[in-house]
C-alpha cells in the first residue's frame, strides 16, 4: 500500500481519538481516502464570489448563467443553476437536511441518537459498492443470508474480493435466529461486515418486531466479544410493510447507538421509496453508540472522497427535483396512494393462495409480508425448468435463482395476479407429470 496521504492520516486520527474500532473497520483503501482540503476544489471555493471566477470545470453563458442546449433546458422547469452545474461530491446540502430530517420522522425509536449527515450516492448500488471500498480488503468475510439480491455478489465478491459467509434465511414461517447466531458467533474476535436487507430482495420478509430484536441481541453479543461489525443496512424498499406486528422502522435504529463496536451503516435512497428508479439518488448514514459530530465529519469526508474518485459526484438534476418534491404539501398524500397500490396487489396474492389449496401440490410460498416481491419452491420440478416453461407455454416470465423462483408482485397489474398464479400451477403440475 502507498504511503497514506496526510490529510487521509489526519481524518484517520480523528476517527481512533473518537472510536478505534471503527479505524480497524477501515479496509486499507478506506484508511487511505479522504476528500481533498486542497487543489481544485478548495482553489474554486475560494474564487467563489469574486468578480472573476476562471476555476470552473463547467461552460457559462455571457450572463454568467449555464451554457445549456434549448433543446434540454426547455424539458426542465427547475432553475438551470440547479440542473446543469456539478453537484457536490458529498450531495446537494439542502437535499442531505432534507433527507436526515425524513430519516428522524420516518424512524421515531432514534430519537434525539447522534447520527451522521447522509452523503448522496448514485443510488443504492453505488452505496453498497462505495461501503465495499471503504470498509472491504480482499479476503475479509460479508455475513450475509443466504436468499440475496444477485448483484451483491458483482459488488462485493467481484468488485472488492470479499468473500460470503451465508447462513439459512427461514426456519419455517420465521427468519432463522439460531442460524444468525450461529454465524455471528462463531470463530475468534474479527471484523465482521453483515448485510441487513429488509424488506428483503427476493423474498419480500420483513423481520416481526421480536424478530428484530432477536437480531440486535445476537449483533451485541457478538460485538461484547470482541468482534468489530460493520452493519450495511440495506433499506432499498424501507416503509412498504403490508402487516401488523412487522417491525416499521429500519434496524437502524436499533442499531445507530447500540454499541462502539457496532457500526451502523444505512444504505438507502429515493429509488424503491418514491417510486423514481431512474433518478439514481441514494445516501450513506452513520450510527455508532456515543458517536460525535467530529468522527461523522471524518466518515462522511472519506465516503466523499471515495465518491469523488469514483464518479466524482451524483445527479444534480435529480436531487433538485426529488428535493422539490419531498418539500410538496401533496407528497405524503401522493406517496400512500401508491403505496396502497402495491398493498392491494400483496393482499390480493394472499387471497388467491388461500382460495387455491390446489396449489400446495405443486409449489411452497416461502413467508412475505413486504417489499417488491415474494418467492416460492417448485415441488418436484427444477425452478430454471419452470421458468422456460412459462415463458414457452404460458406467455409469463418469472425469475429462477437458486432453485427459487421469484415472483415481482410490485411489476404486475393485479387483474393479472390470478393468471400468473394459474399459470406457474400449471407450469409445475405439467413438469411434475
Amino acid at each position: 500500500m502507498n504511503a497514506i496521504n496526510p490529510q487521509a492520516q489526519k481524518l484517520n486520527e480523528t476517527i481512533e481519538a473518537s472510536n478505534p474500532h471503527i479505524l480497524n473497520m477501515l479496509s486499507d483503501k478506506g484508511k487511505g481516502i479522504f476528500f481533498p482540503e486542497k487543489g481544485i476544489l478548495a482553489q474554486s471555493a475560494d474564487a467563489k464570489g469574486k468578480e472573476i471566477n476562471a476555476t470552473i470545470g463547467i461552460a457559462l453563458e455571457e450572463d454568467g448563467s449555464p451554457l445549456s442546449l434549448d433543446s434540454i433546458s426547455e424539458l426542465i422547469s427547475v432553475d438551470k443553476g440547479n440542473a446543469f452545474p456539478y453537484a457536490p461530491s458529498y450531495g446537494r446540502p439542502d437535499i442531505r437536511k432534507t433527507w436526515k430530517k425524513m430519516i428522524y420522522s420516518k424512524n421515531p425509536g432514534l430519537g434525539s441518537i447522534c447520527i451522521s449527515d447522509p452523503v448522496v450516492t448514485n443510488a443504492l448500488t453505488h452505496g453498497l459498492s462505495m461501503c465495499g471500498y471503504l470498509f472491504g480488503n480482499s479476503g475479509d468475510n460479508i455475513y450475509i443470508s443466504d436468499l440475496y439480491w444477485g448483484n451483491y455478489r458483482l459488488i462485493f465478491n467481484n468488485g472488492y474480493g470479499i468473500n460470503f459467509i451465508t447462513y439459512s434465511t427461514f426456519s419455517g414461517d420465521s427468519l432463522d435466529i439460531d442460524a444468525f447466531r450461529n454465524a455471528l458467533t462463531d470463530g475468534r474476535p474479527t471484523k465482521r461486515i453483515v448485510s441487513l436487507n429488509f424488506p428483503n430482495n427476493p423474498t419480500g420478509y420483513t423481520p416481526t418486531e421480536k424478530e428484530m430484536q432477536e437480531i440486535t441481541s445476537i449483533l451485541i453479543e457478538s460485538a461484547e466479544a470482541g468482534n468489530n461489525i460493520v452493519a450495511l443496512i440495506d433499506d432499498a424498499y424501507f416503509g412498504l410493510v403490508y402487516e401488523n406486528g412487522i417491525a416499521r422502522e429500519s434496524i437502524f435504529t436499533c442499531l445507530a447507538n447500540a454499541h462502539q463496536r457496532i457500526l451502523a451503516v444505512k444504505i438507502d435512497g429515493a429509488t424503491k421509496e418514491d417510486y423514481v428508479w431512474g433518478f439514481r439518488v441514494g445516501f450513506l448514514t452513520f450510527g455508532v453508540k456515543d458517536g460525535t459530530p467530529l468522527l461523522y465529519s471524518a466518515l462522511e469526508a472519506k465516503t466523499a472522497g471515495a465518491i469523488r474518485g469514483n464518479i466524482s459526484n451524483s445527479s444534480n438534476l435529480s436531487q433538485s427535483l426529488l428535493n422539490s418534491a419531498y418539500c410538496s404539501e401533496n407528497y405524503v398524500n401522493q406517496k400512500n396512494e401508491k403505496f396502497r397500490t402495491l398493498q392491494n396487489r400483496y393482499q390480493k396474492i394472499k387471497d388467491i393462495l388461500n382460495s387455491h389449496p390446489e396449489y400446495k401440490d405443486t409449489f411452497t410460498p416461502l413467508p412475505f409480508n413486504s417489499g417488491y416481491f415474494m418467492c416460492l419452491t417448485a415441488k418436484n420440478a427444477d425452478a430454471e425448468a419452470v421458468r422456460q416453461k412459462l415463458l414457452k407455454d404460458f406467455s409469463t416470465g418469472i425469475i429462477a435463482s437458486n432453485n427459487v423462483l421469484r415472483i415481482a408482485f410490485s411489476s404486475t397489474p393485479t387483474t393479472l395476479l390470478e393468471k400468473l398464479f394459474d399459470n406457474i400451477y400449471l407450469a409445475i403440475k405439467s413438469i411434475q407429470n
